[in-house]
């Protein structure tokens, strides 16, 4: 039975996604070492090195469904990695003494390596797909609700109006900086690794820069500048970026986390019968994707930190933190793939009560803009003393039920600088947005 909850049966696609936890897979990773194997003897093939006849039988063979899992299994624990328990099945399956030329002048960590880089490929490919679709969903809410008013918050308290467009555009020009960052590291990562036992390509001689030149195109990977066995800057940047992508949706969900309370109601995840529902108390509609958004970020997290101890390693080959990254990486990339699911699905059917919105906006009476009547009354009686003014009757105890418009209107000092009309105007929060609604124009405008 599955002990994890990115593989258990109850949790697996709350955490993740069958396509994500497909790339992280035993057969997957096993496919691309095969994968590999076949390219390597293809690519020294062409430069003379091995016999073409070699190379064929090789590729034939190297082919998941070939492999005796139960036979891998047992030697990858005899030996301490999954490789070379891989190569004695694949020179066992060809015909002749094409077996001899398996894995020529490679290491495991060759193999191991740009499998790895591999898999990183193909969930990148998945996270591009589902960052889109954030993207087109936060594109829309903050086309729809450029200027639905609400209020912002600092510290959880009222602060002055924005508008839910706004707040949505902010979300909207993260997650196009992480698409453009994605875009970025993407050809920095996405690179092999062929070195031989220490890096140097000495088994191949002369030939090596040839090989790894054919190797890269049979791969459709970037040929290494030099080889990376103890240089774990690629991976620990790939983890990185899962970091700050599951950091923007976990700062999402908990903003929606705290719309949804009962007290606030502004928004909603989408209402699906029974999701979020309590045992006992029928009432409740529990923001259950921001809770798994916030549990994969936090998990990533922690993920990200064991990367970037796994870059500590010694000499040219490392005794030990290699092999962090094989525990971490299934992980983080599940997860993160399944915190920007979540994400999706709330993003594409997310609830916005711009009644209760507006509702919130008023439930100060007006206090929310103090700060456009005191930068009203500053021109004239200058902005300190304006605070001042506005400080005393905030906690004037005769305010009670009043609205800051009424408090306003009852002093001499204010009605000498201001009019009715100009208090009722300055008191209206929808007149306070400042350039929300620009913003939200040049958020949508951009590429």
């Amino acid at each position: 039975m599955p002990t994890s909850a990115i593989d258990s049966l109850i949790f697996r696609d709350i955490f993740g996604s069958p396509a994500m936890r497909e790339v992280w897979s035993d057969r997957f990773r096993t496919q691309k070492y095969l994968d590999w194997e076949a390219a390597l003897a293809r690519a020294e093939a062409k430069v003379g090195l091995i016999p073409r006849e070699a190379a064929d039988e090789i590729t034939r063979v190297c082919k998941v469904e070939n492999i005796d899992f139960e036979a891998y299994a047992k030697e990858t624990v005899t030996i301490g990695y999954p490789v070379l328990g891989l190569v004695h099945q694949i020179a066992h399956l060809c015909r002749g003494d094409a077996g001899k030329y398996c894995h020529w002048g490679a290491t495991t960590q060759d193999i191991t390596d740009s499998a790895t880089i591999l898999q990183i490929k193909a969930s990148f490919d998945l996270i591009a797909k589902d960052l889109d679709r954030a993207i087109a969903a936060t594109e829309k809410l903050a086309r729809k609700h450029r200027s639905t008013p609400m209020p912002a918050r600092s510290n959880l308290q009222q602060a002055v109006p924005i508008t839910f467009g706004f707040k949505m555009a902010r979300l909207l020009a993260t997650l196009k900086r992480h698409r453009a960052r994605l875009a970025e590291i993407r050809p920095r990562i996405e690179v092999f690794e062929f070195g031989g036992a220490a890096g140097t390509l000495a088994t191949l001689g002369e030939k090596g820069l040839a090989v790894q030149e054919a190797l890269a195109r049979e791969l459709g990977l970037a040929q290494p500048d030099i080889a990376w066995h103890t240089e774990r800057d690629r991976i620990a940047e790939a983890g990185c970026f899962l970091g700050l992508l599951t950091g923007t949706l976990a700062k999402f969900a908990t903003d929606l986390k705290l719309m949804m309370q009962t007290e606030v109601g502004e928004a909603s995840e989408p209402y699906a019968a029974n999701r979020g529902s309590s045992s006992t108390m029928p009432q409740k509609r529990n923001p259950i994707s921001c809770c798994y958004i916030h549990a994969c970020a936090a998990s990533v997290r922690q993920g990200v930190a064991a990367l970037l101890d796994a870059m500590v390693e010694d000499h040219e080959r490392s005794t030990g933190p290699w092999e962090i990254e094989w525990i971490t990486l299934p992980d983080i990339f599940t997860l993160a793939g399944g915190a920007l699911a979540q994400a999706c699905f709330v993003l594409e059917g997310l609830e916005v009560d711009a009644d209760r919105m507006r509702a919130n906006l008023d439930a100060t009476r007006g206090l929310i803009v103090s700060e456009a009547v005191m930068m009203g009354l500053a021109p004239k009686m200058g902005r300190d003393k304006a605070h001042d003014v506005l400080y005393a009757i905030i906690h004037d105890p005769a305010m009670g039920n009043k609205s800051l418009a009424e408090m306003l209107l009852a002093r001499e000092d204010v009605m000498a600088d201001l009019s009715e009309t100009e208090i009722r105007r300055l008191t209206d929060p929808t007149n306070y947005l400042g350039l929300s609604e620009t913003m939200v124009d040049r958020v949508l405008g951009s590429t």
